[in-house]
C-alpha cells in the first residue's frame, strides 16, 4: 500500500480554491455548543481545520505524522496569536496514537478517513479514536461518497485541473490527477501530477501518489456500530441533505453508546 503524504510547500495554496473546504469546518462549528469542548483534530495537517476550531473557543490537539506539515501549522498558530494551551500540535502516527487526555470530539476531514486502506487499519484507528473520547464522545468523518460511473473506469486521467502559485517558491503550478482502480476490492490509487517551468531548467515535472479506498454509507454505519459508535447524523452534503445514491460526500457524527 502507498501511503499519503502531500507536497507540504503546495498545500495550502493547492487547495485554497477548492469550494468543499469552504463548508466542510464550518458546518462542523454549527453542530458544537457555544461551551469550550476538547477536541481532537486527526490528521491535521497544515492546521487547515484545528486553527478555526481553536478559534471559535475550543481546546483541540491537531496530530499528524509529517513534519513539514507541522512545521506550517506552527507557524500559521502563532501567526493569528494562538498559544499551546489552546491548539497542540503533536506529531505522531495516529495509529499508534497515545495521548494522556481524552476529549469530547474527534474530528478527521477531507477524505483522510480513507487513507486508511485496510479493515485493520480502520478498526485500529477506530480503536485509537475511542480510547481518546470521553464516555458519550462523538466523532466526525467526513469522506466521499463513491461515485460507481467514476469507479467503473480503470484509468481516469487530467481530473481536476488546478493552477496555483506558490507565493514563497515565485512559482505557479499547474496539477492534475489521475485515478486507477487495483485488482484489490474498494482500492484504488491516486496520482497527482504537479508541471511547472523553471526559468534556469525549463519544464520540470513532479509527482506523488498515494493509495485510497472508499466506503459505502451502510458499510461506514456498520463499522461505527461494530466499535460502539451510534450514528446521529448522515448527510450527503454541506446543506445538510440526507444522502443518497448521488450524493457528493458522507458526513457522518456518531456518538458513543453508554
Amino acid at each position: 500500500m502507498t501511503g499519503y503524504r502531500a507536497i507540504a510547500d503546495y498545500y495550502d495554496a493547492e487547495y485554497e480554491s477548492l469550494e468543499m473546504l469552504q463548508h466542510d469546518v464550518p458546518l462542523f462549528l454549527q453542530q458544537l455548543p457555544r461551551r469550550s469542548l476538547k477536541i481532537l483534530d486527526l490528521a491535521t495537517g497544515t492546521g487547515r481545520s484545528a486553527i478555526p476550531l481553536a478559534q471559535a473557543g475550543h481546546r483541540v490537539v491537531g496530530v499528524d505524522y509529517d513534519p513539514t506539515m507541522l512545521a506550517l501549522a506552527r507557524r500559521k498558530r502563532d501567526s493569528v496569536a494562538l498559544d499551546d494551551r489552546s491548539l497542540r500540535l503533536v506529531r505522531s502516527n495516529i495509529l499508534r496514537l497515545k495521548l494522556s487526555q481524552h476529549f469530547d470530539w474527534a474530528c478527521i476531514f477531507f477524505n483522510t478517513f480513507l487513507n486508511f486502506t485496510t479493515a485493520a487499519q480502520q478498526h485500529q484507528l477506530l480503536q485509537t479514536i475511542k480510547q481518546h473520547l470521553q464516555p458519550r464522545g462523538r466523532i466526525w468523518i467526513d469522506i466521499f461518497n463513491p461515485n460507481p460511473e467514476v469507479l467503473a473506469q480503470p484509468v481516469l486521467e487530467n481530473l481536476d485541473l488546478n493552477l496555483f502559485y506558490v507565493d514563497h517558491l515565485d512559482r505557479s503550478v499547474c496539477r492534475t490527477i489521475e485515478v486507477r482502480q487495483l485488482p484489490q476490492p474498494q482500492l484504488q490509487r491516486v496520482i497527482h501530477h504537479y508541471d511547472w517551468f523553471d526559468p534556469q531548467r525549463g519544464r520540470q515535472h513532479q509527482q506523488v501518489s498515494f493509495d485510497l479506498t472508499y466506503i459505502y454509507p451502510r458499510e461506514l454505519e456498520l463499522l461505527l456500530q461494530h466499535h460502539g459508535f451510534k450514528v446521529e447524523i448522515m448527510w450527503g452534503d454541506y446543506k445538510a441533505s440526507p444522502v443518497t445514491r448521488t450524493s457528493p460526500r458522507i458526513i457522518c457524527q456518531a456518538r458513543l453508546k453508554p
